[in-house]
């Protein structure tokens, strides 16, 4: 198996790599495992003091659980893999705080204190509730490890892959017309013809309506290398996803041969 990156890291929380030798079941596992069981940091468990704002407790609650937080996956351990088993301690849970009181303003994911300085939210202008004259609110929230297929507040990232594709240009009688239709993100005319612009071609997929607008002189074809797309949240970055991915990958089939070991 070979793999090429293929983004320069212009765009921050992003990656996409070419695989090659490999297979869409390959690339599929890789990606449920991503979105599904590499671990973030979450809030799960509220205890409001005070809340006079206009949104029920349980709006709030669901609001702070989709908080995205910087997650330290050195420092926290899964409760059903922690020491404690799964009661709660400093290994396995975090808490925040949170305490506000405005004349007239909205509360802002940042006023969430957190007694981790590695965990944070990540997007510190994301609004949580506005809070009128007189309106105070005031919490104590318990976030913790857990998994995709769990809850989509932890899912770490959004991943997908697709075929790498080929692109066969013809006698092309309206190139102008294909450049627009495609929005100028994969074509473009050079001395009167119309010609791939290849930093772009794995980034769009318009095969559809370049083949009915060029009345069939434009053909997209698909060979067998991968081309995989990830962008983080923000809990981890790219690599730390990845990675984590790889190392529950080779757990897995670890597992596995150990449990068909003892059949024998």
């Amino acid at each position: 198996m070979e793999i090429r990156v293929l983004s320069n890291g212009k765009e921050e929380g992003k990656l996409s790599f070419i695989i090659k030798d490999s297979t869409p079941a390959f690339a599929n596992t890789l990606r449920r495992i991503m979105i599904e069981e590499v671990p973030t940091m979450a809030i799960e468990e509220i205890e409001f003091r005070k809340n006079d704002s206009i949104l029920y407790d349980e709006i709030i609650a669901h609001r702070l659980g989709l908080v995205p937080l910087k997650t330290d996956l050195k420092s926290y351990n899964l409760p059903d893999e922690c020491k404690c088993n799964g009661e709660g301690c400093a290994r396995c849970q975090l808490k925040l705080t949170l305490k506000a009181s405005k004349g007239s303003g909205m509360v802002y994911a940042s006023e969430l204190k957190s007694k981790d300085p590695a965990v944070k939210p990540v997007y510190p202008k994301l609004p949580i509730v506005k809070l009128l004259k007189g309106q105070s609110l005031e919490l104590e929230a318990t976030a913790v490890l857990g998994t995709g297929k769990v809850h989509s507040k932890w899912t770490p990232c959004l991943a997908y892959y697709k075929h790498k594709p080929i692109i066969e240009i013809g006698n092309v009688k309206n190139p102008e017309e294909i450049v627009e239709k495609t929005h100028g993100n994969i074509f473009e005319i050079k001395n009167g013809k119309l010609e791939v612009i290849k930093d772009n071609l794995f980034k769009y997929d318009l095969a559809g309506v370049v083949e009915e607008v060029s009345n069939g002189e434009v053909k997209v074809k698909y060979d067998n290398d991968i081309i995989f797309y990830m962008e983080s949240w923000g809990q981890l970055s790219c690599k730390e996803i990845l990675n984590q991915a790889l190392k529950i990958f080779d757990k897995t089939f670890d597992d596995f041969n150990e449990a068909v070991k003892k059949l024998k």
